[in-house]
């Protein structure tokens, strides 16, 4: 059946929107409907290269949708349910999730190198970016990349929760464990930022200090939870210990990927605080330390991947929260746009302009 989709046919290529030809679902597959998918900025790592992908490929990673049909043994969904895609799926097996740590599962991604559709136009095979393919009509996905949605969130605000909403929730609750009272800074402002501010509030941050080089940002942090806002500058270290009566914060958590901004987040930090990096940079962003301050500083300096969260576990506390008018995924939304639109979202982000683009089928 053809359907339309956004599909990147080479790496630094403008993304086509295009039909494709999508097969029905085979055993432990499903097909889904997809009602909205988020335009994060891994999908422009994706895109550019920063992030290997075989290609050409259907990106989207983060999606929720309506089940159309399942094939062959899948038994915890069935068609008209709500659900999430999830586009990490652990396979239980391997060393980390042995350890529990569902987040670096080493064949999360295996499904990205099979064969999820051909171009309607030359029946070229395309592969399925981050396992999902969610910049499309529709999609036929592994079994386990469906999480059923809990009720009470809205369809389309729920295909945040597939990325930016479970990273954000994650390195603050699970990666920094932010304790109620202690301040955090939060490093870029973009989607998964936001919903890093509203993650630290939900923790009962005392000071949620937003940090972002775009003057504009600052009204749309407040409304998330910032109690005070940054612009980057070289001084930025020392205007968040002007904050904090001289001592830094608790916690930090970069969300942008970059060196520069990486080493601003660790030194904003109190000695003996903890620094999380959520936001994914390239080989060539280069963090320095020297010997000394790490020893004198003792603060603790962590990656963090998909918020080493597990999505089946976490989902649902999330749902939580969105029903008691704790997190607010509407607010993490700076544009909605069509399928057509996909393209100019990325020329925005690559420009450093524009938001949180949510495509709305």
């Amino acid at each position: 059946m053809a359907v339309r989709a956004a599909v990147l046919p080479a790496i630094g290529a403008p993304l086509e929107i295009t039909e494709i030809d999508l097969p029905e679902p085979g055993p432990g597959q499903v097909r889904v409907r997809l009602a909205a998918a988020g335009v994060c900025h891994s999908d422009l790592s994706l895109a550019n290269g920063t992030m290997r992908v075989p290609v050409p490929a259907v990106l989207g990673h983060e999606g929720a949708g309506t089940v159309l049909a399942v094939g062959e043994g899948v038994t915890h969904v069935a068609p008209g349910d709500r659900v999430v895609l999830n586009w990490a799926p652990s396979c239980g097996e391997c060393h980390a999730c042995s350890l529990g740590e569902v987040w670096l599962c080493a064949n999360a991604l295996n499904g990205a190198a099979g064969v999820h559709a051909t171009r309607t136009a030359d029946g070229a095979e395309l592969h399925p970016g981050l396992n999902v393919a969610a910049f499309a009509e529709e999609t036929v996905v592994a079994a386990p990349c469906v999480l059923p949605l809990p009720d009470g969130v809205p369809l389309t605000d729920a295909a945040l929760l597939g990325c930016a909403v479970l990273t954000a929730y994650g390195a603050v609750h699970h990666s920094a464990r932010v304790r109620e009272g202690e301040s955090v800074a939060v490093f870029g402002v973009g989607g998964v930022g936001l919903a890093t501010l509203q993650a630290a509030r939900i923790a009962g941050a005392s000071k949620i200090v937003a940090v972002d080089v775009t003057p504009e940002k600052e009204e749309l942090a407040r409304r998330a939870g910032a109690t005070d806002y940054v612009v980057a500058s070289a001084n930025t270290p020392r205007e968040i210990r002007a904050l904090t009566g001289r001592q830094g914060v608790d916690v930090s958590v970069e969300c942008a990927g970059r060196a520069v901004s990486i080493r601003a987040a660790w030194e904003s930090t109190r000695r003996g605080g903890r620094t999380t990096v959520v936001g994914i940079g390239g080989k060539d962003e280069q963090v320095t330390f020297n010997a000394l301050e790490i020893f004198h500083w003792g603060r603790t300096l962590s990656g963090c991947v998909y918020g080493n969260c597990d999505p089946a576990e976490d989902l649902p506390v999330l749902a939580g929260h969105v029903r008691a008018g704790r997190l607010d995924l509407g607010a993490l939304v700076t544009e909605h746009i069509a399928l057509d639109g996909i393209p100019a979202a990325f020329e925005n982000m690559t420009a450093g302009k524009g938001g949180r683009a949510l495509v709305v089928f």
